[in-house]
């Protein structure tokens, strides 16, 4: 079997698919990627038994058709270093070696019976179809991925919940400490559904989308979900369990109201920061006025930092403590200059939003409030 293919094209795409692959399999076969090549096609897949990704590539001048698999370090180490040329792949099934040929050089490797290879389960018949642009669906799990829990007793929490309503797509993911809760409005069905991506695959979808108008459509079951872009997929097998009612969490009512400029905060919190407690990272809110008051210390080392910032707040003057690390994270991961921070007291939950808003969109960002000692 032979074919030509462009160097770029194979070394890109090998790289894209080369991030599923574990450091360590449990099926040493997992090492390898799986190519197959019928009708003129080339189709490259790479698993680690959980979550698969294959790419269908056009190859030049191909001959013969059949399966094979190959170390993926080993071709990757081959083809990542060439310049743009046109290669020419030969497959020799009676010494099990691949020979790949190049401008000024060649070189070749021991290739594996592709029957060793595990296959992905298709998803059943009645999955639910999700389409959405690719730059929809990767700003959501930017803004989502970092609230995601590491809990083994709550799985459930490890994960992004997709929650598909008829009021719209809503992407969740929380810790117990803090929410995301991203409701985009284009998207509404009849039959309510939903699914929990694990962590893994939607960084790869993070990784490998572009942010552009590219359709990406989401087919799922219970089990499993596929992700298709161009000529790409992803399966992924999902997280089973029911997710907790995140709205109940969500203060409906918060009246106290700020309003205050995201970097000038973010700059706050990351300078008095180093100055509260390892432990806690604890931060003092006071509010009164248009004057915000961060405050910091740590009583083991006598160290202490404050700093006021300007800011627009009618609500009662109030004490409340977060934990900076993660109000930093919660603001990083917010768009535009301006956010709003509705308060209710110091024991309830406080919600950050953004002061505009993404078009058909509603973003909402909750943090849990700390125990002031004063």
């Amino acid at each position: 079997m032979r074919f030509n293919i462009s160097s770029n094209t194979l070394s890109s795409q090998l790289s894209g698919l080369a991030k599923v692959i574990n450091s360590k399999n449990s099926l040493p076969i997992l090492d390898s990627f799986l190519f197959e090549v019928h009708n003129g096609q080339l189709v490259i897949t790479a698993s680690d038994s959980e979550n698969t990704m294959r790419t269908t590539l056009h190859p030049d001048n191909c001959e013969g058709e059949g399966n094979f698999c190959v170390n993926s370090n080993t071709i990757l180490n081959a083809v990542k270093e060439l310049a743009e040329q046109p290669l020419t792949i030969d497959i020799n099934y009676d010494e099990w070696k691949i020979y790949i040929s190049y401008m000024n050089g060649s070189n070749n490797f021991p290739i594996q019976n592709a029957d060793d290879f595990p296959r992905t389960q298709p998803i059943s018949d009645n999955a639910t179809t999700i389409q959405l642009t690719s730059q929809a669906l990767v700003d959501n799990i930017n803004r989502s991925l970092f609230a995601t829990a590491q809990d083994e007793l709550r799985p459930v929490m490890n994960g992004i919940y997709f929650d598909l309503t008829t009021d719209g797509l809503t992407i969740v993911a929380s810790d117990g400490h803090k929410l995301v809760r991203n409701k985009n409005f284009d998207f509404k069905t009849d039959t309510p559904a939903a699914f929990i991506m694990p962590k893994k695959p939607a960084n790869l979808l993070k990784n490998i989308l572009g942010k552009d108008d590219q359709e990406v459509i989401i087919r799922f079951d219970e089990r499993s979900a596929e992700v298709t872009y161009g000529e790409t997929m992803l399966s992924c097998r999902l997280i089973e369990g029911r997710y907790p009612n995140y709205n109940s969490v969500i203060p409906q009512d918060n009246p106290n109201k700020l309003s205050i400029d995201r970097r000038s905060l973010i700059g706050t919190l990351r300078r008095i920061l180093p100055f509260a407690s390892d432990s806690s990272q604890l931060i003092r809110f006071h509010i009164e006025g248009g004057n915000l008051n961060l405050k910091a210390e740590d009583i083991d080392f006598a160290t202490n930092a404050e700093e006021n910032i300007t800011c627009s707040y009618n609500g009662t003057p109030m004490s409340i403590g977060f934990k900076g690390s993660s109000m930093i994270e919660i603001l990083n991961n917010l768009d535009g200059d301006e956010v709003i921070i509705e308060l209710a007291d110091p024991s309830r939950a406080g919600v950050i939003v953004p002061a505009q808003q993404p078009e058909n969109e509603e973003v909402l960002m909750l943090i849990m409030p700390m125990l002031l000692n004063d």
